[in-house]
C-alpha cells in the first residue's frame, strides 16, 4: 500500500534458493520462531526435472530455469504480494520476533520506502561496522547486506527499482548486488532508512567478504567506473593498494590484481557501448 501509517502491513519474505525439492530448509531459518506462519515466496532456480512444490497456503513457490542472483531477486519482486517485503537467502536464521521489529520500524518511520537492519554472524558478533545514521546516503548503503533489506513493495515497483542483472552472484560482476539496488533507490528519491536492530544471523563466510579474489576485484573495477567514471581507474589502484597494505595480497600479486580491476572497467565500458548498461553517478 502507498501509505502504511494507519494499517498493520503484511510482511512477505522473498527467499532466493537453488535446486531445492523440499521445503525442509525453512525449518532452520525459522527455528527461533517456531509455530508461526509467515507469508513466504520461494524463488527456486532449478532444472525441469527437479521442481519444488508447496502445499501450504502461506508459502508460494516459483521454479525458475534461469540462473543468477539478481535474476532471482527480480523474479521475486515481480511475484511478491506483501505490503512490506524482506529479501532473504536460504542460509539465514531469523531472530525471535524479527517480523515485529520490521513492522514496528515502518510504523515509527511513516515516510520510509526502504529500511535496512543489522545482522550478526553465527558467533554472535555484528556482521560489520554499521554507520551511526538513521537515513541512508550513497556511502552508508555500502554497509547493507541484501538479506537485511526491507521495502514497501508498491513504492519500489512504481518507481521501477530493480536489481541490476550485471551485478551479483552468477552475473558478469559477482558482487554489489544490493549496493547497486540501493543506489538505484536513492537515485529514484526513495526514502531509505537504517534501523540499528538485529533481525537475523548469517554464516561468517560470505561471498562479499572475499575482497582479494580475482572475481571481486574484477567486479569492483566495474563498480568503481559505474559510479566514478574516469576516477574509477584511480579507485582500482587505491583498492588494490589497500589489499596489499592489509596483507590480503602479496607484493608480487599487486600488478596482476590491478590488471584484473582494469579488466573489469574495460568489460563494463563494453557493456555500456553495447547498450547493456547505463552509467550513472
Amino acid at each position: 500500500m502507498d501509505n502504511l501509517a494507519n494499517i498493520t502491513p503484511c510482511l512477505e519474505i522473498l527467499i532466493s534458493t537453488m535446486n531445492k525439492t523440499s521445503l525442509t530448509f525453512l525449518k532452520e531459518m525459522f527455528v527461533r520462531n517456531e509455530n508461526k506462519e509467515y507469508k513466504i515466496l520461494v524463488i527456486n532456480q532449478t532444472s525441469e526435472g527437479n521442481l519444488l512444490t508447496s502445499n501450504d497456503e502461506n508459502i508460494r513457490v516459483v521454479n525458475s530455469f534461469e540462473t543468477g542472483l539478481p535474476q532471482s531477486r527480480n523474479l521475486a519482486l515481480q511475484n511478491a504480494i506483501g505490503d512490506i517485503c524482506l529479501i532473504a537467502d536460504d542460509d539465514v536464521v531469523y531472530e525471535q520476533d524479527f517480523e515485529k521489529t520490521i513492522i514496528e520500524s515502518y510504523k515509527e518511520n511513516k515516510s520510509a520506502d526502504i529500511i535496512t537492519f543489522m545482522m550478526i554472524d553465527t558467533e554472535g558478533e555484528l556482521f560489520r561496522n554499521y554507520p551511526a545514521i538513521s537515513v541512508h546516503n550513497k556511502k552508508s548503503v555500502s554497509t547493507a547486506n541484501s538479506v537485511v533489506i526491507t521495502f514497501n513493495r508498491e513504492k519500489v515497483l512504481s518507481n521501477e527499482v530493480w536489481f541490476n542483472n550485471n551485478f551479483g552472484l552468477g552475473s558478469i560482476f559477482q558482487t554489489a548486488n544490493e549496493y547497486v539496488f540501493l543506489r538505484n533507490a536513492l537515485d529514484k528519491k526513495l526514502n531509505t532508512f537504517f534501523k540499528p536492530k538485529i533481525i537475523l544471523s548469517h554464516p561468517v563466510l560470505s561471498s562479499g567478504k572475499d575482497a582479494s579474489s580475482d572475481r571481486i576485484i574484477f567486479a569492483r573495477g566495474a563498480l568503481f567506473y559505474k559510479y566514478s567514471g574516469l576516477l574509477g581507474y584511480l579507485r582500482v589502484f587505491k583498492y588494490v593498494y589497500l589489499l596489499y597494505r592489509t596483507k590480503q595480497i602479496k607484493k608480487e600479486d599487486f600488478f596482476r590484481k590491478t590488471r584484473m580491476g582494469l579488466n573489469g572497467i574495460n568489460k563494463y565500458r563494453q557493456l555500456v557501448k553495447e547498450g547493456l548498461e547505463i552509467r550513472k553517478i
